[in-house]
């Protein structure tokens, strides 16, 4: 399903065990806003669910992609939501596939979900031109770190953003 103003991945899906990773449907939005609520719980529930229509109605600036892993119930499993970035830490082009978010029950963990999910992802950034995949993670969460690195992601640099009002 290709949204307007958004770039889809390919139709094609990918199964990982008793899971297959597809495109984000409608029909998707209450069980991907649960798993955005676990990624990014300080956000409100009301910021998730504006920001998910805005994406299926084709409004949004980013993600430019969302896939999800779903096992053979349609239960959703886990996301990753995608964009194309002029900048990345780390990276050479001006065009850069960007891993926004990227997610998985605990539950599904260790079971190549998450491996499946940046599979997938990867060939969406080389469907869009990308010939670097990018990432980040919060200093404090190990666990994606390791993850990352796992699936071949180099560490690059560690950052601390600071902000002040005008």
């Amino acid at each position: 399903m290709r949204q307007a103003g958004h770039t889809s991945p390919s139709r094609s899906t990918s199964r990982s065990r008793d899971s297959i990773v597809r495109t984000v449907t409608p029909t998707d939005a209450a069980a991907w806003l649960r798993l955005r609520r676990a990624l990014w719980p300080a956000r409100a529930d009301s910021e998730h669910a504006a920001d998910i229509t805005e994406f299926l109605e084709g409004r949004a600036r980013e993600p430019l992609a969302v896939l999800v892993a779903a096992d053979k119930a349609e239960q959703l499993l886990g996301f990753a939501e995608l964009s194309i970035r002029a900048y990345a830490e780390g990276c050479h082009t001006d065009r850069v596939a960007y891993l926004e978010g990227w997610y998985v029950v605990p539950a599904a963990r260790n079971q190549g979900i998450g491996r499946a999910l940046i599979a997938a992802a990867e060939a969406w950034g080389r469907s869009q031109g990308c010939v670097e995949f990018a990432s980040d993670v919060e200093l404090i969460n190990d666990a994606s770190a390791a993850a990352h690195e796992a699936l071949g992601f180099t560490e690059v640099g560690r950052v601390r953003c600071f902000r002040k009002d005008l």
